[in-house]
């Protein structure tokens, strides 16, 4: 087996290095370490969908689990259905990945990432599955299942407006009454969502890209290509907030009146000194990743709310907000937890309230986020290595990471992370000024690609 899971479960090339075999095999290692469930699962619309959530639910009763087939949703919307159903839930999609990619992520009974342990032991039941030996049902050691312990597979499409209420609900007894927004879906899992749910909450509503195709997902749109977006919100007159979700609808980036990205860090700033006014961010907390812009941090501090960091990945985040009883946390590419609110990162959701915030504040979202915090100049270089963990052991590459961080002093901030798929290491250098960061990155980088 050449997939392991990374910081979102599996992802790869579907039907080449994601393929059904392994999708079914996956299934069958999930029943057994997870249980019977029974499950809800969901999908997003890339045109590999089928085939591997097919796979799937085909490895989950050759186990004896029951499926439940909640078809395109939100991935969200599926944790939200493991949350209020106490089940196991599992999503077929790669996210904000290109069409030719899928993935499968998984959700514990009540709606939460897996945490790595368990993890653990799904990889090591998939890699038993997959060994010669275990090839076949049976062929492991275990029974396989006569045909009256088979899991049953049926389908429900009501999670999707048990979820849209859920998301409305957050709310209250507030309206987005003449408030005008541009929603771009990515073509992805909000394409027949987002649109029904701001009307519902009295917005006058333009969408984009939300006409999915099976293979233009993400394609020239969403959160990873806002450009279109961006051009969209500054035609629009009136518009108060451009919302850009990605390909499953569990991150958002927004877009402000003049154009200007309001990416995840901003979208944190602004939420959690709004919860801290109202006396709603528990502990004055907020839970962030390495990845989040020093601006933030240094935001956070002059606001007097204390910061909490995470390895990359929002399952980490959600871990920390569990741990500290905290109400807030996410990521600089949007992945955003309202932990009162939602189990795991939700683009909707999150766009609802930001959209909320500033028809409660009656200012312009870039004259908001300008005043939240100042984002210092952030260069990320990818390096290519043979061993993208023996960065953290290399004498010469620690070396020439203090040098960096005694030159940058509180003014700056230096973060290696080996890639969780690939065989990459992550440079990322802030500093005061563009030139700087630029700089310190590619001695940092020379270093790395120096390890071969």
């Amino acid at each position: 087996m050449s997939m392991t899971f990374g910081t979102d479960g599996v992802r790869g090339l579907a039907n080449a290095e994601l393929t059904p075999e392994l999708v079914l095999a996956l299934g069958r290692a999930a029943a057994r370490v997870l249980g019977e469930g029974p499950w809800v699962v969901g999908r997003d619309t890339r045109r590999s969908g089928p085939m591997l959530q097919a796979a799937l639910a085909a490895g989950l009763a050759s186990e004896g689990a029951g499926v439940v087939d909640l078809g395109v949703v939100p991935t969200p919307a599926v944790a939200h259905a493991a949350a209020s159903r106490s089940l196991p839930g599992a999503v077929v999609s790669a996210s904000h990945n290109p069409f030719p990619d899928n993935g499968v992520k998984f959700f514990a009974p009540g709606g939460h990432k897996l945490p790595d342990d368990v993890e653990d032991r799904l990889e090591a039941e998939l890699r038993a599955l997959l060994a010669p030996a275990g090839s076949a049902p049976g062929a492991d050691g275990g029974e396989p299942k006569v045909a009256a312990a088979v899991g049953t597979i049926s389908t429900d499409a009501t999670a999707v407006d048990a979820y849209a209420a859920h998301v409305l609900a957050v709310l209250a007894d507030r309206t987005l009454a003449g408030a005008r927004v541009v929603l771009d879906c990515a073509n992805g899992s909000a394409s027949a969502i987002a649109g029904e749910v701001f009307r519902r909450a009295g917005a006058n509503v333009t969408v984009l890209h939300a006409q999915p195709d099976g293979t233009n997902i993400n394609h020239g749109s969403g959160s990873t290509h806002p450009q279109a977006l961006q051009d969209a919100v500054r035609a629009t007159p009136g518009a108060v907030v451009g919302l850009a979700f990605d390909g499953d609808a569990d991150r958002v980036l927004a877009v402000a009146p003049n154009g200007d990205l309001v990416d995840g860090d901003h979208i944190l700033a602004l939420a959690a000194v709004d919860l801290r006014d109202r006396g709603l961010l528990a502990n004055d907390t907020l839970v962030v990743t390495v990845m989040s812009n020093l601006g933030l941090r240094l935001a956070m501090a002059d606001a007097g709310i204390d910061v909490v960091e995470t390895k990359v990945g929002d399952r980490y985040v959600l871990e920390a907000l569990e741990a500290g009883g905290f109400s807030l946390g996410g990521e600089q590419s949007g992945h955003v937890i309202f932990r009162d609110l939602a189990t795991t990162g939700d683009g909707l959701l999150t766009g609802l309230l930001l959209a909320d915030l500033v028809v409660r504040r009656g200012e312009p979202l870039d004259a908001m986020a300008a005043a939240a915090m100042t984002r210092l100049p952030q260069v990320l270089e990818n390096v290519r290595v043979r061993d993208r963990d023996a960065v953290a052991t290399a004498e010469e590459v620690m070396a020439a990471v203090a040098k960096v961080e005694r030159e940058l002093g509180d003014h700056g901030r230096v973060v290696l992370r080996p890639s969780g798929t690939e065989p990459l290491v992550r440079v990322m250098v802030e500093a005061p000024t563009a030139e700087q960061a630029e700089r310190a990155a590619d001695r940092l980088a020379g270093a790395v690609a120096a390890l071969g």
